[in-house]
């Protein structure tokens, strides 16, 4: 149903939102929310999937910021925590990989409950973070409501000896 197709897409803002949540709000099963995003998607809209479910790609934002980080694996939650404790939210990391080019995943983290989630869900089946395979450089965009957020996140990083100039 159309109506049902534009509401989606008014229901993904900022947080991203599982279909299962949306199958719920319509009364519809999530595999009809799943073939409803995949025509929003072939419509022309970006829809981004995330561990916590869909959002609408908002990376072309003003607010939006690209910093390259590079850190060891037990620095990791304090480089989570120091974005989303001045302000910011984790929108993706990326890596540059030799072979498969630029890896790009989201993750959407906008406190420290949503980044010990992650972190958790990395120690579980012995799973290694992105940056591990390019020594721990990688880049994540950020979002930040006001420039003085991201000048915060990016003098604390550098305090932190994890960003990269």
């Amino acid at each position: 149903m159309a109506d049902r197709k534009s509401e989606i897409l008014t229901k993904l803002g900022d947080s991203p939102v599982s279909a299962s949540k949306l199958a719920e709000y319509f009364g519809v099963s999530r595999q009809i929310i799943v073939g409803d995003i995949a025509i929003l998607r072939a419509l022309g809209n970006d829809i981004v999937s995330t561990p916590k479910g869909y959002t609408i790609n908002k990376k072309n934002s003003e607010n939006y910021y690209v910093i390259t980080a590079k850190h060891r694996d037990d620095q990791l939650k304090d480089e989570l925590y120091t974005i989303v404790d001045n302000g910011g939210i984790v929108v993706d990391v990326q890596i540059e990989h030799g072979v498969y080019g630029l890896i790009t995943c989201p993750l959407y983290l906008s406190s420290r409950y949503e980044c010990d989630l992650f972190i958790e869900k990395i120690g579980k089946d012995d799973s290694l973070p992105l940056c591990t395979l390019t020594g721990g450089v990688h880049l994540h965009t950020i979002s930040c409501k006001t420039k003085e957020c991201y000048n915060r996140i990016t003098e604390n990083l550098k305090k932190m000896d994890i960003l990269i100039d």
